[in-house]
């Protein structure tokens, strides 16, 4: 057996001795270096890049956005430093500025496979295409100052998307809710046919659970805060030592370094890591996104179930490769899914937060690199399919007043009661009456597959004859205030979000598949 490094894989024939087995170490990571641009068909491609998440998101959490991050922190250090009077040359500075974007991955892959580190490889290989300063680079600083912080960065970009993103959702299902805000149908508890509701009261329901979880996605934009810069395990020992003992300069260094990275605030207090509690929060906000997700997906299943609404379908799309006449949910389907996924990806952060060890544990960062950017790309994907559904819902209004006619007279009955009382009716007589020829009916339609003739079967029956029962079946008298409370929360709830977000509501969905 030979061990190698960095050399390509070189398949054994079948039946070949397992002595002549070649293994070949790669840089740590998995079967290719982050750094690495080797792309093959033999290599395992994760699903959420080549068919969910948006180029948008997949660009926030790449090698490329991970690795310039570093870099500017690197300079952000560097720069503040030299503000508290560190000896660092402005041509120092400017090198390391002319070279935040190029990124030689082929080199840091090689020096991945010697220090095994990747920050060490990647620190390499910054100070190779900026020697001069080389010297000054990572002054002070551990890997988590770099690694953290970038963490922070590419989350406060992520957060930003699906902040938007959510309120394009909101906005095409409250257009979507104004457009069908009188159109009666049936409403369901128990997955029973209910009192009715509209379909436009139906969406803001579906509506008001983004709205609280995007409420949630802004309150972890306001309160994310930088790691800071603070050394091995928390302390800023070796910032102390750089600044002689000045504890004034270390503060303000922590902070020029927050500034110059956009943020105000920084963890008061931190170990190695900042507290993973904190991923568990963003995580807790995302599966909360993917609950209300999994909800109105499954609703839309069951409406095209009973075809009563469906999705939108592309002129060419096929739905069956057996059934050619089907039209299935699929991006629904999808979206069940993905949320799925989403959902039991919480327990990561939760688990690591819990079994950090005193400053810090390394186990945190295994997960973390998958955990993290893999709920993100999902949440994103979600977000995209949902307003691509919602801005090509197709109501299907006859099949809908076909599903309300067959349960109407059944919810009618109460009223139907009340009229012929004030006609001069017994309440108790009457009362029976309904009883039993509602029994009646639900057997034929239940037994004998006959429409509903419960109307007609009052009709024809004498206690009820003086008694208007046209108008008993006119199915917005039985909505509520259902029309109103669209019209009430697009109003409160609904244009105050558009507000917020004018000028970012008009997302361009691109789906790949």
């Amino acid at each position: 057996m030979h061990l190698r490094h960095g050399s390509e894989v070189r398949p054994v024939a079948p039946g070949a001795p397992s002595g002549n087995m070649q293994v070949v170490l790669l840089p740590l990571g998995g079967f290719m270096s982050e750094t690495s641009s080797m792309q093959n068909h033999n290599v395992y491609e994760s699903p959420l890049v080549t068919r969910n998440a948006s180029p948008e998101m997949i660009a926030v959490f790449s090698p490329q956005r991970k690795h310039s991050t570093w870099r500017r922190i690197w300079l952000a250090l560097a720069e503040a430093e030299k503000s508290l009077g560190l000896p660092i040359s402005d041509e120092q500075i400017t090198e390391m500025r002319a070279h935040l974007d190029d990124i030689d991955f082929a080199e840091a892959a090689k020096q991945e496979a010697r220090v095994r580190h990747d920050l060490m490889a990647h620190l390499h290989t910054f100070a190779k295409a900026a020697p001069k300063a080389k010297p000054i680079m990572h002054l002070g600083a551990t890997s988590m100052d770099i690694v953290d912080n970038t963490d922070v960065l590419l989350t406060r970009e992520a957060l930003d998307i699906l902040a938007r993103k959510t309120a394009n959702l909101i906005d095409a299902l409250g257009a979507f809710a104004t457009k069908y805000r009188d159109l009666p149908c049936l409403a369901y508890t128990h997955l029973q046919a209910a009192q009715p509701t509209t379909v436009g009261k139906r969406a803001v329901l579906w509506t008001y659970d983004f709205v609280l979880c995007l409420a949630d996605i802004e309150l972890r934009q306001q309160t994310l805060m930088l790691r800071g810069i603070k050394g091995t395990t928390g302390t800023q020992a070796s910032f102390l030592e750089l600044f002689e003992g000045d504890h004034e300069k270390v503060r303000k260094l922590e902070y020029g370094v927050a500034e110059r990275l956009g943020f105000s605030r920084v963890h008061p207090v931190t170990g190695q890591s900042y507290s993973r509690i904190v991923d568990a929060q963003i995580l807790a906000t995302l599966a909360m996104l993917a609950a209300a997700a999994h909800k109105m997906a499954n609703d839309v299943r069951l409406l095209a179930a009973f075809k009563e609404m469906d999705e939108p379908f592309e002129e060419e799309q096929v739905g069956s490769s057996a059934m050619a006449y089907k039209r299935n949910p699929v991006l629904t389907e999808r979206v069940t899914g993905l949320s799925r996924f989403l959902m039991n990806l919480i327990g990561n952060p939760l688990s690591t937060a819990a079994e950090q060890m005193f400053e810090r544990t390394l186990d945190d960062s295994s997960n973390k690199r998958i955990t993290v950017p893999e709920a993100f790309l999902t949440a994103d994907a979600i977000l995209d399919i949902l307003i691509h559904v919602s801005r090509g819902f197709v109501v299907n209004k006859a099949v809908i007043a076909q599903r309300l006619e067959a349960e109407l007279p059944f919810m009618a009955t109460e009223n139907i009661l009340m009229t012929a009382v004030k006609a001069g009716g017994d309440r108790q007589d009457l009362h029976e009456r309904i009883r039993r020829h509602s029994r009646e009916a639900a057997r034929q339609i239940k037994q004998e597959g006959k429409p509903n003739d419960l109307l007609a079967r009052l009709n024809k029956d004498e206690a009820f004859g003086s008694a208007d029962l046209s108008k008993a079946l006119d199915p917005l008298l039985y909505v509520g205030r259902s029309v109103q409370q669209v019209d009430e929360f697009v109003k409160h709830t609904i244009d105050p979000i558009r507000q917020r977000y004018t000028g970012k509501l008009q997302h361009k969905v691109q789906l790949k598949v």
